[in-house]
């Protein structure tokens, strides 16, 4: 009969576990020493060896001939427990013996003595589906078993167990398996059995996988089927998923917004009967890494990811602002979930969303409008802020009201237009206008000053910042006493340190100049937007 493959090779020793080090190494000296705990809970996501290790340590306990804390596999303790002879080590799925009469028969059977082991050991898998009346029969005996039992509970959802249980246990957290971890055992897996497997699919079904060993195995063993060479075009066709390229050329599409392209590759997945969901799953990765190298200095410290896709997810990153990113990724989680409970109409909910990433406009969220406000702000950082005109045109305006009143009189009294002369009109040609772009991620530097000096940041908070063509930054206050205490003390150094690190060059001291703002009649509703969401 044919033994799959992640049954055959599962470890016999804690030698033999994957990327758990931290937690094989602390049961082996445990069991090396017979310094052992009453009772174990091991929790993890699935996949990450939880059972393998309670049967390694229920084998390592009892076998004749340990060597170095893990069992030898050979003897009749060790063989015993492999096939399930054994009346000494159960294994009980809480899954479907969730009751409390399981548990009262556990606890009738720990006061005999092992038939023919050292320990009596008892693995309670899934142990979260045991019911409160199941989990309050539990309590006393595990907080003070026999000499010669040993418990081992295992979950992969620790927050459904009681604290009076977790608190009894010596608890062990099982973590993901890293990525190159899974690997290297499947490229050692394929050689041992003769599958052939090239770097770029080993590493794809490591991913898919995410972090559980016995999936990557299982996932392995199915792309193999038919003694097929495993190629990445193998891993797509069989697991139902979109190649990279063809994710990037859909991100390119909402960038672009080529509607056509988007349709197209919809129309493609729903032709390969392929599950939309998963599509939708890949691409939100997409948009997760991006956002994270949108944010981050170093992405690839957190992305799992090769040097070429690193450099192909950085040029399209260049495609979209962050407030962009966030609202895609809005989009995406909210389609998801409704993808999630209406099967039948995947396809169109895809292509909606998709229409709308495209459009910010057919977006009402909250996160479409500051991802349109971003782009109005990109555009006004390029033009030239007057210093003084504003008031000249007021003057101007001031002068002409009068005349129009004044006309009744005399009309040759418009003669007296020697009050021309006063007019600023000339000024402004003697007055010197400074081109000022506006510094984004100014609430960056607020928040900054704040780690140190909290109360000099918040007159910082009503401050708006712009940078001079000669490099000179310019720091608007609402009011004097604002400026006046951020240059007191070391205010106008933090200020100049924190402004230094977010435009990533040296502001000397002579180049930070700050202003009274002064308020402008004439605003517009959209500078008083820009204003409300900077601030």
């Amino acid at each position: 009969m044919h033994q799959a493959l992640y049954r055959k090779w599962r470890p016999q020793t804690f030698e033999d576990v994957c990327g758990q080090e931290h937690i094989t190494s602390i049961l082996q000296y445990e069991a090396q020493n017979g310094a052992l705990s009453h009772a174990y809970l091991f929790c993890g996501s699935r996949g990450t060896g939880k059972t393998t290790c309670a049967k390694i340590l229920a084998k390592a306990v009892n076998c004749h001939n340990p060597k170095n804390g893990s069992p030898c596999g050979v003897c009749e303790a060790c063989v015993s427990i492999d096939n399930g002879s054994t009346t000494d080590v159960l294994e009980m799925d809480a899954a479907s013996n969730n009751g409390v009469d399981n548990i009262r028969d556990i606890r009738d059977e720990v006061v005999y003595s092992p038939s023919s082991m050292k320990y009596r050991v008892y693995i309670i898998d899934e142990v979260h589906m045991l019911s409160a009346s199941a989990f309050n029969a539990l309590l006393k005996t595990l907080e003070e078993p026999p000499e010669h039992v040993i418990f081992i509970l295992a979950t992969t959802e620790l927050q459904k167990l009681p604290a009076t249980i977790i608190s009894r246990c010596q608890r062990f957290d099982f973590r993901r398996i890293a990525t190159d971890v899974l690997v290297n055992r499947l490229t050692y897996i394929a050689k041992e059995e003769g599958i052939t497997l090239d770097a770029e699919s080993a590493r794809m079904l490591a991913k898919l996988a995410q972090g559980g060993m016995r999936d990557a195995i299982s996932l392995l063993e199915l792309c193999a089927g038919g003694g097929r060479a495993v190629t990445p075009d193998v891993v797509a066709e069989t697991v139902g998923i979109t190649g990279r390229e063809a994710m990037i050329d859909t991100v390119r599409a909402v960038a672009e917004s080529n509607y056509d392209a988007l349709f197209e590759q919809i129309a493609s997945v729903v032709r390969s009967s392929k599950d939309i969901s998963i599509f939708w799953q890949d691409l939100i990765s997409i948009w997760r890494d991006m956002l994270i190298f949108k944010t981050t200095q170093n992405a690839t410290a957190y992305l799992d990811l090769t040097d070429h896709e690193a450099q192909e997810m950085q040029a399209v990153t260049a495609l979209f602002r962050k407030e962009t990113l966030i609202r895609h990724c809005k989009l995406l989680e909210e389609a998801l979930f409704a993808m999630l409970k209406a099967n039948a109409v995947k396809r169109v909910i895809a292509e909606m969303t998709l229409v709308r990433m495209c459009d910010a406009a057919l977006d009402t969220s909250p996160e479409a409008m500051l991802s349109r406000i971003a782009q109005l702000e990109e555009r006004l950082d390029t033009g030239i802020v007057p210093v003084a005109p504003v008031k000249a045109e007021k003057v101007e305006k001031t002068t002409h009201v009068p005349q129009k009143t004044a006309e009744k009189p005399q009309k040759t009294e418009p003669k007296p237009e020697p009050v021309a002369e006063k007019k600023p009109t000339p000024q402004p040609a003697s007055v010197p206008t400074r081109t000022l772009r506006t510094i984004r991620n100014w609430m960056e530097v607020v928040e900054r000053i704040s780690r140190s000096d909290p109360m000099r940041a918040s007159f910082a908070k009503s401050s708006r910042a712009y940078e001079t063509e000669d490099g000179k930054v310019i720091v608007r206050f609402g009011d004097p006493f604002a400026m006046q205490m951020m240059e007191q003390g070391e205010a106008r150094d933090r200020l100049r340190a924190a402004v230094s690190a977010i435009l990533k060059r040296e502001v000397g001291d002579r180049a930070l100049v700050f202003e009274v703002a002064e308020k402008r009649a004439d605003a517009s509703v959209i500078d008083e937007i820009i204003d409300a969401t900077e601030n």
